[in-house]
């Protein structure tokens, strides 16, 4: 998987193969909230008090009060019918498209299900040279128990936003878990930019905008993964790390957050770098 590629792997979405998913708030106004794959609809018109689905649209029509219980007892019938795989038992707010919270939540495996936005943070951690210019990036391992993309490369931070949590907060969070780093050590976090990914995995529709941030860290840190999720965590020459960037060994969003840092930090060639951009631009246009 080239750079591009990996581009176009964020992009590979067959809308034909799905219906909107809207939710009617009170008011009687519908609010673009995701979408759900045609073979999947006749599933749902067993819930004709909470949903209307039709071959055009899915809708929630149960009362705002009820979205909560009815969310949680459809995706409890849909996990046991295998439609809705790897369980998390994570809440993650129910968005609109255009990113507006909905006020509820429900299972983070539900929203690939009914393609719903969600929330994840990742963070580029590098090492500097004296006049702050990125060397090394640190890249992990998934372990291969993960239920998606396992042992596959990934960026040394990364994972969802769950409910209740900002980006930045989640990252924090995330920085012990998977690489030993306290607050106080991430404390100079940097924002980078927001990678927009809509496409087709096999748990249904990854709608997903992912928040990047950059840490610079000392070359005598070691960061050391704290929850079995992450099999090892290694050093590598930032352009070793762009090669396995551009390359298939990490995941598409590690892939192209790694990409949005070597984009704003210029560690590419000129040449590549016009081109990349050029490309990277017309990419989140079409993400917007």
């Amino acid at each position: 998987m080239t750079a591009w590629q990996a581009l176009r792997a964020a992009r590979l979405h067959d809308e034909a193969a799905r219906v909107p998913f809207e939710v009617l708030r009170p008011g009687h106004a519908t609010v673009p909230a995701g979408s759900v794959a045609r073979r999947h609809v006749s599933a749902l018109k067993r819930w004709p008090h909470w949903l209307r689905a039709t071959d055009a649209q899915v809708a929630l029509i149960a009362p705002a009060d009820a979205w909560t219980d009815a969310l949680a007892t459809m995706n409890d019938a849909l996990r046991a019918d295998g439609l809705i795989r790897a369980w998390r038992d994570e809440p993650f707010m129910l968005f609109s498209t255009a990113g507006e919270p909905l006020g509820v939540s429900m299972e983070r495996a539900a929203t690939r299900f009914w393609g719903t936005l969600t929330l994840g943070a990742h963070c580029n951690g590098y090492v500097a040279d004296a006049a702050g210019a990125p060397q090394s990036l640190w890249i992990a391992r998934r372990s291969a128990n993960k239920p998606t993309d396992p042992g596959k490369l990934d960026n040394l931070i990364g994972g969802g936003v769950p409910h209740g949590q900002s980006p930045q907060e989640a990252v924090v969070r995330e920085g012990w878990e998977e690489a030993g780093l306290a607050p106080a050590q991430m404390s100079a976090l940097q924002r980078g930019g927001i990678v927009r990914l809509l496409r087709d995995i096999p748990e249904g529709l990854q709608r997903e905008w992912i928040h990047v941030f950059d840490l610079a860290l000392p070359l005598q840190l070691r960061p050391t993964n704290q929850d079995d999720e992450v099999a090892e965590i290694t050093l590598h020459a930032c352009a070793d790390a762009l090669t396995l960037a551009a390359g298939d060994a990490m995941t598409v969003d590690a892939a192209l957050v790694t990409l949005d840092f070597a984009l704003r930090r210029r560690l590419l060639p000129p040449p590549l770098h016009a081109a990349l951009a050029a490309d990277w631009a017309r990419w989140q246009q079409g993400a917007a």
